[in-house]
């Protein structure tokens, strides 16, 4: 497995050994010893696995868990192709309000860790795109948070080719300086 460094502390791209033949291919997507080590956290583990399904343009986020729920989440996409993005939402981080971003698809077959403490958002790229998250925490409602996509301190170069399309939610998301960042009580 290769590491690719982002912008971003933490925030890394995998690149998956592809073994290929004229049979098809094999690759092992995920190997937690592996990836503790290449992430250097020992107590890594992921809970939850959650897969959604988009269609062109279709933009998910930018969403986020807070304390003590946060998500890392590790993205792979099983068809298709997106843009993934992680922007840093940490408070008092000398990145806060920074953004990375990658292409996913299932030929390229990378993967994107966000750790926690990031907001998570990708725009479809292809007619249709299946994405599998697996997650360090459980979904909780109340420490459900989300960002406006288009934010303008965030300055995100969305690869748009049309207007995206959003859930009702993610059209009344705040700016990141208005979101519900603190830890719930």
């Amino acid at each position: 497995m290769q590491i690719q460094t982002t912008s971003l502390p933490g925030v890394i791209v995998l690149h998956p050994k592809i073994h290929a033949d004229a049979r098809g291919y094999f690759l092992e997507n995920m190997n937690l010893a592996r990836l503790r080590d290449a992430l250097a956290l020992p107590a890594l583990d992921f809970v939850q696995e959650n897969l959604s399904q988009s269609c062109r343009h279709v933009l998910r986020g930018l969403h986020f868990q807070r304390e003590p729920h946060a998500q890392g989440k590790l993205i792979s996409v099983t068809a298709g192709e997106i843009f993934d993005v992680a922007v840093d939402i940490r408070p008092g981080s000398p990145t806060f309000g920074l953004w990375a971003g990658t292409v996913l698809s299932a030929s390229n077959r990378r993967l994107l860790w966000v750790p926690p403490g990031f907001a998570h958002g990708f725009l479809t790229l292809s007619e249709q795109a299946d994405c599998l998250y697996r997650t360090t925490h459980y979904w909780h409602a109340a420490a459900e948070g989300c960002i406006r996509w288009d934010d303008p301190a965030l300055a995100i170069d969305w690869p748009l080719s049309a207007p995206p399309i959003l859930s009702a939610r993610d059209q009344a998301a705040p700016l990141l300086h208005q979101a519900a960042l603190s830890p719930l009580d």
